[in-house]
């Protein structure tokens, strides 16, 4: 743990951490076993005060910076990764591009919405373009004073129980031409067209769903368009810029997951007894336990570095990549030795251990995959686009000196 957190930032650790360890912990596994939504813990939050942190204050928020909402989700995760989740995506994502970039009237209304306890759903990935984001096929034409929005959305996490939605579509001009990439923001139940296809059932975070999402001639304002400075012909990435933070959050979520893994592992050692003497007198979980405890403080160093070079805006791209993929993949290995340490009794849904290894398997996945998040990496060491369509890969070549 960093020795210079401030008084402020230490307080908030610990009552994110008391909320945690109480009812939050409580009821995991039920959020769990019953895959249902956990509202009560979206109330615990609002209470508490740990929605909406990094909203602006003139817009009712507290105008924290991404480290402090990356101490309240890794403590949050440790206990139950859905909750963890939901603040990530009430700090992050889809609410942090909004105020970056959106209108006087679309930043109130999303931060309304969000402090009184809506998570907003962020719609990129596509059934057929999940890594590849740029061949996304929902179209906004523009049809006088409106664009008619139509295509659908799949892996939307929180669909089915997010309101607002931002919803990224090419769009074109009244004759037919593309003019760019564009986030528009809909609310489910209050805007026609926007429907909720079905819910994935998935191996983990059960508790929050995933949903394909569908829009079917749905009619929006030009008001509802989210407008990046640089405009369409530049706004997505624009708008994928704003995601780094949902990448350094997806990371605190697996952070906190190792870390609370790892705490019931260390506990455990020194209460279970084998051979007349506890197990952690056996230099084999000696050095497991050695070596999760360097991945996590690894891990945390480079989530923590990623947080503040968000200072004054959005998180570096590269460091984001980088804590993203370290994280997401140490974090598996630290949940695999954690259950391993408990032997029998890890591999019992009577223990966490079992949902924890089914949550963190998602981090290397969603978010951008470990493989894409590589690539982002080698670019911008290399300076250097890196397509990966056999096109554009030869024309970048063709570029080259």
């Amino acid at each position: 743990m960093p020795l210079d957190l401030s008084p402020d930032r230490k307080s908030l650790q610990a009552r994110a951490r008391e909320l945690a360890r109480g009812p939050v912990a409580a009821r995991a596994a039920e959020v769990d076993r019953t895959e249902q939504y956990p509202w009560d813990n979206v109330n615990l939050l609002k209470e508490a005060g740990l929605l909406g942190m990094t909203i602006p204050t003139p817009y009712g928020g507290q105008g924290r910076a991404w480290l402090d909402a990356v101490l309240v989700i890794e403590a949050l995760s440790a206990a139950c990764s859905v909750t963890g989740r939901i603040a990530v995506e009430t700090n992050m994502g889809a609410i942090s591009a909004v105020m970056a970039y959106g209108s006087e009237d679309q930043k109130r209304m999303a931060a309304d919405m969000v402090l009184a306890g809506d998570k907003p759903a962020i719609c990129i990935t596509e059934p057929e373009a999940g890594s590849d984001a740029s061949g996304m096929t929902t179209r906004a034409d523009r049809r006088g004073n409106r664009f008619v929005v139509n295509g659908k959305k799949h892996w939307i996490t929180g669909g089915g129980v997010s309101r607002l939605h931002l919803i990224f579509a090419k769009v074109y001009d009244e004759q037919g031409n593309e003019e760019g990439v564009g986030g528009f923001l809909a609310i489910r139940d209050e805007t026609p067209g926007l429907s909720i296809v079905k819910r994935e059932p998935t191996m983990g975070l059960r508790g929050i769903p995933e949903a394909e999402i569908a829009f079917e001639d749905m009619e929006l304002p030009p008001s509802a368009l989210v407008m990046p400075p640089r405009g369409l012909n530049k706004g997505f990435a624009d708008l994928m810029n704003a995601y780094n933070s949902q990448r350094v959050g997806a990371a605190t979520v697996a952070l906190g997951i190792a870390d609370g893994a790892y705490r019931l592992a260390l506990d455990w050692s020194e209460r279970r007894e084998q051979f007349g003497r506890p197990i952690n007198e056996f230099q084999g979980l000696q050095w497991k336990l050695a070596d999760m405890s360097i991945r996590l403080a690894a891990a945390r160093a480079l989530v923590y570095g990623a947080a503040r070079s968000g200072d004054g805006g959005f998180p570096d791209m590269l460091l984001a990549a980088q804590a993203k993929v370290f994280t997401s993949e140490n974090a598996i290995a630290i949940v695999n030795d954690a259950l391993q340490v408990f032997g029998a009794r890890g591999y019992s849904r009577n223990l966490p251990l079992e949902r924890m290894a089914r949550d963190v398997r998602m981090f290397t996945i969603g978010g951008g995959t470990a493989e894409v998040l590589r690539n982002v990496v080698a670019g911008a060491l290399l300076g250097k686009k890196l397509p990966q369509t056999r096109d554009g890969w030869a024309k970048a070549a063709d570029e080259r000196p």
